[in-house]
């Protein structure tokens, strides 16, 4: 396996789909790189040398990615909840966020059902 940015990539993909593995990397950066690095997006990761590997992982320190990337997302959430802005008390409250009914649906986010006593006559 190639390790790059911290992330064992797997071997048996292509170049192109193994770098969507590291956490910040989607296909169309994963592009991106690969045509700015000047390696072939059809080669395997198997069958890469040790120059490739390299110049791929010049190309990614341009970006923020895995911890860092985590971490400033964090730190975005922890501002809102701090600041007591709508958005920061819905992500508290484990609610949706953007605007969403929770009457019905949301049950991702709300967890699984709680049944409540229904009403007789």
């Amino acid at each position: 396996m190639a390790r790059i940015a911290g992330v064992d990539i797997p071997r048996e993909k292509r170049v192109e789909i193994a770098l969507t593995y590291i956490y910040g990397i989607g296909l169309t950066r994963s592009k991106t790189i690969l045509s700015n690095s000047g390696v072939n997006p059809d080669t395997r990761v198997k069958d890469l040398d040790d120059g490739d590997v390299q110049k791929l992982r010049a190309a990614i320190e341009g970006f923020t990615i895995e911890g860092d990337l985590r971490r400033q997302e964090g730190m975005a959430l922890k501002r809102l909840q701090d600041i007591g802005c709508l958005r920061g008390r819905r992500h508290r409250m484990s609610l949706p966020v953007r605007g969403q009914r929770t009457r019905t649906n949301a049950r991702t986010r709300r967890g699984s059902r709680k049944t409540v006593a229904g009403k007789k006559k």
